[in-house]
């Protein structure tokens, strides 16, 4: 479990925004909900293998295999379909049934057609900053998530729209440059310290961490966050106050 400096909790001290020309915000889990999508796939996938291999070792080849293919496919729903046959021919070993792919397909397809839930106070929390330079910065499909900016309705809100490939320190030092900002003019919102926080305060941008329910184990990081520049809020309508 990541630890994180009290200290850095913004819901208990005032911070001095001024500096920030751009406020980026992540999209999965921070706008709305994506990852327990991805859990509840999970459970129907592992039903299609029950007598193969107990749910955990299921899941940890799930994992490697999606890791593994990370280079090749990127992130997203289609990305885990893939991974998701991959490991049921490798755990089956072809004593498989062939109407399970096209289960393991049905489910990815579902995945796909999911209502974009909003998290709370979201739009009434965009609503109240659109004084500011306001960024979308994502990472996964680009199809995907075009699809789900679009069912949210939340487009009107920013200025920019960036679909990452990888939200590593090179990826933000390009969106900064694209920008035309200083890393220290530059602000991260996100669910994820991976992702969110670690790359932005390793190029030396600022970044408020707001966490989520449910978080991909690649996400996770299990370092003692200390740093000038990183906080933490409880929830996104915090946001709201910290410009004033």
């Amino acid at each position: 479990m990541t630890i994180i400096s009290m200290m850095n909790t913004m819901d208990s001290v005032k911070y001095d925004f001024k500096s920030i020309k751009v406020v980026a915000i992540d999209a999965d889990d921070t706008l709305w909900v994506n990852e327990p999508f991805f859990r509840e796939a999970e459970d129907i996938f592992c039903n299609l293998l029950e007598g193969f291999l107990p749910r955990h070792s299921i899941v940890k080849e799930l994992y490697n295999i999606e890791i593994n293919n990370l280079k090749r496919y990127g992130y997203g729903i289609k990305s885990f379909t893939l991974s998701m046959i991959e490991t049921y021919q490798s755990i089956t070993q072809s004593l498989g049934r062939p109407k399970d792919i096209t289960e393991i397909l049905n489910i990815g397809k579902s995945m796909l057609d999911k209502p974009v839930e909003l998290l709370p106070e979201v739009e009434n929390t965009l609503q109240n900053l659109t004084d500011h330079r306001l960024v979308l910065a994502t990472k996964g499909d680009l199809v995907d998530q075009e699809r789900k900016l679009n069912k949210s309705g939340l487009e009107k809100y920013f200025h920019h729209i960036e679909i990452m490939t990888e939200k590593d320190a090179n990826g933000y030092q390009k969106l900064i440059k694209h920008l035309d900002i200083e890393p220290r003019e530059f602000l991260m919102v996100g669910n994820s310290l991976r992702s969110d926080v670690l790359p932005v305060l390793e190029i030396g941008g600022h970044a408020i961490h707001i966490p989520f329910h449910t978080t991909w184990i690649h996400e996770e990081v299990n370092d003692n966050i200390e740093h000038k520049n990183f906080h933490q809020l409880k929830s996104f309508s915090k946001l709201n106050s910290l410009f004033l």
